[in-house]
């Protein structure tokens, strides 16, 4: 079946409510999408036709009162219903909205967010540069789709994103009359439908795709037709959807979303009661402790890890006692194997913290808590036992999507973020998006200092401390960008060791976040912040801060991916403010640690050599390091497509079997 959106015929499933229909694509495809995206990348001109259209119609627009300027904007929309988003529409409706911005918001779009609001309605990704107002710019596709006619989804990575967007944008879409709704966790099924129901949404990626795939469960093969009948016979045994549609998404931190969050599939499941027992676990755990790595058991970077003979021998005689499972070879493999995973490759206050006696799982992209998010197979439980937690029951599988799949569903997909350029070519291999980079409304003012490399980490930590309490003493405002709970902890105390005034911005404290980022651009302030303050975070200098040099970043831990790193970095010198980076580091990092434990090995017996030579040996051990992180995650996430499209084939032969 297709039909129109704005005016572009799209392919829609015959199901509950529009999406796209899915439409196999060869491997050669794939593999062609990403070589053409090598080669088509561009970046907007600021001075282009579109811009000049959009400027010529300004005066007129502030001619207009606000009834005009509404009745102007609903006539473009249905010329866009019919039309579709012809440049010459968008750009009368963009003027509009970039009046009416300036009105009820007190924010005029630059030339360069016009820009970037076209590219999104072409279904495109906007590269802008942080700080560049990318949730402005959101702006006037949002209008100009939602007025259309569209159910525009706006994803952001938080619930915190979400609801502070939402807010700060509400009085523009009031001005249209739209709808707006913000979707957050914990929200009863009611007043999310309530909220889905609105023109505008709001909402995190991952609530979002959970409640899609709440709808399958609910709805199956339900047609849009029944679906009508059943909300006019509405009972409360009726399932009804949760969503509209999967109309227009537009996505904020496109490539934390698509790309870095995609490398495992969203699973909904049910709760069973756990048939092994405590017992079992702990038994599982004490067996592992008493194993020596390298000879009992061996893992590798990619966090595989795994018995060796002598490793099997050694569990049979330590279980021989053990009733029950332990009668079984490939339950003592199994178990032993779990248990080694959740001492060795899980680590408290890195991949997970301790809340309320429960073991809760930690985003290793945004620092953030996933509450009731477990690990699947029984490694959850494996480290329950390993922190003296309850046990919790075992987890069935009811439904599960991938996000490539999940977002390739969505009629009009685009999405914006400061960090596409690296992964472009699987942006356009996955979701078959392009790139169009967006120039910078003023020239950047961002000072990048040398980098300092210690050789141990305790060198590093007492180095930032100082670092960070030197800086804040000039009335500078200081964020000091960590990779773990643990590491932020660590470098909390040293401060409070020194009587030095400090906050810290963690998965612990994630629920004070907007007072944190509230205060992290005043005079003095030192932040110690996990990957948290690295996305979506707008710091607002104090004047006295400004005029003494903005806001100072110190990097104390490389990721392994060198776009997160810039994330941090882009915290600084926003809108074309003064600011600078630093790097404050050490050999025995994380990510040399894993990648390039021989190289780092080797270099170390130069490292008396002038400081610009290590310098350079150490920029070129991050880069080869995080390109080699790079490509594992990049298969890791092709991985998960293949497996995506094997369970799905698995389920059609079962359901046509059963027919």
């Amino acid at each position: 079946m297709r039909a129109l959106l704005a005016g572009r015929a799209i392919d829609v499933a015959d199901g509950a409510y529009p999406e796209r229909a899915e439409q196999p694509v060869h491997a050669v495809e794939d593999a062609l999408r990403a070589l053409v995206a090598r080669f088509t990348g561009g970046t907007a001109k600021r001075s282009g036709r579109f811009v000049r259209q959009v400027n010529a119609l300004e005066d007129s627009s502030r001619a207009q009162d606000d009834d005009g300027l509404r009745s102007a904007m609903y006539v473009m929309a249905k010329r866009m219903q019919q039309e579709g988003f012809r440049e010459e529409l968008v750009a009368q409706a963009f003027a509009l909205v970039r009046e009416a911005s300036r009105r009820v918001l007190g924010m005029r779009h630059h030339d360069v967010q016009l820009l970037a609001g076209q590219a999104l309605l072409q279904g495109r990704i906007a590269e802008m540069a942080t700080g560049e107002g990318k949730t402005l710019a959101a702006t006037l596709a949002v209008c100009t789709a939602a007025v259309a006619g569209s159910t525009v989804h706006v994803v952001t990575i938080n619930d915190y994103l979400a609801e502070r967007d939402a807010e700060d944008n509400a009085p523009l879409y009031a001005f249209f009359g739209l709808s707006l709704g913000i979707v957050k966790q914990d929200m009863p099924i009611e007043e999310r439908r309530a909220r889905y129901a609105r023109d505008v949404v709001y909402v995190s990626n991952k609530e979002l795709a959970f409640d899609y795939l709440k709808d399958r469960i609910a709805l199956g093969g339900i047609s849009a037709s029944q679906l009508k009948l059943r909300r006019l016979q509405r009972t409360h045994s009726a399932p009804v959807s949760i969503l509209r549609g999967l109309h227009v998404a537009i996505v904020d931190e496109a490539d934390s979303v698509l790309v870095d969050e995609a490398r495992t599939p969203l699973i909904i499941s049910e709760t069973l009661p756990d048939e092994l027992g405590r017992l079992v676990y702990h038994q599982a755990i004490t067996v592992a402790g008493q194993l020596e790595p390298d000879f009992h058991f061996l893992q590798n970077h990619d966090r595989d890890i795994w018995l060796t003979p002598a490793g099997e021998a050694e569990v049979v005689k330590e279980v021989g006692s053990f009733e029950g499972v332990w009668k079984s070879p490939l339950w003592q493999k199994e178990l032993v194997g779990k248990a080694l995973s959740a001492l060795h490759l899980f680590h408290r206050d890195q991949h997970y913290i301790i809340a309320d006696d429960k073991v809760q799982i930690v985003d290793e992209f945004t620092g953030r808590v996933m509450p009731d998010r477990t690990w699947e197979r029984g490694l959850h439980q494996m480290i329950e036992a390993k922190e003296n937690c309850e046990i919790t029951g075992q987890r069935r599988t009811l439904s599960q999507i991938t996000y490539q799949r999940f977002f390739g569903r969505y009629l009009l997909l685009a999405g914006m973020t400061g960090t596409a350029k690296e992964v472009e070519p699987e942006l356009k291999r996955v979701y078959d998006l392009s790139v169009t980079r967006i120039p910078t409304h003023k020239p950047p003012r961002r000072q990048r200092l040398p980098d300092r490399v210690f050789r141990t980490s305790a060198e590093r930590w007492e180095a930032v401390a100082h670092r960070a309490h030197a800086v804040a003493a000039q009335g500078r405002a200081v964020l000091v960008g960590t990779r773990s709970v643990e590491a932020s902890e660590l470098l909390s105390r040293l401060l409070e060791a020194q009587g030095v005034a400090h906050t810290v911005l963690n998965a612990r404290q994630d629920k004070a976040e907007a007072e944190a980022v509230a205060k992290a651009g005043q005079s003095g302030q030192i932040t110690v912040a996990t990957n948290m303050a690295g996305r979506g975070t707008d710091i607002k200098l104090a004047a006295e801060v400004e005029q003494r040099g903005g806001l100072h970043v110190i990097l104390t831990e490389f990721h392994e991916s060198a776009r997160v790193d810039r994330q941090l970095f882009g915290r600084s010198a926003r809108q074309g403010n003064p600011g600078s980076v630093e790097v404050i580091v050490s050999l025995d990092d994380s990510l040399l640690q894993r990648y390039v434990p021989r190289l780092t090995r080797m270099a170390l017996p130069i490292w008396g050599h002038s400081n610009l030579t290590k310098r350079w040996l150490f920029r070129c051990l991050v880069v080869y390091a995080q390109s080699k992180a790079e490509v594992r995650d990049r298969q890791s996430r092709l991985d998960t497509i293949k497996l995506d499209h094997k369970w799905l084939r698995a389920l059609g032969f079962v359901g046509a079997h059963k027919k």
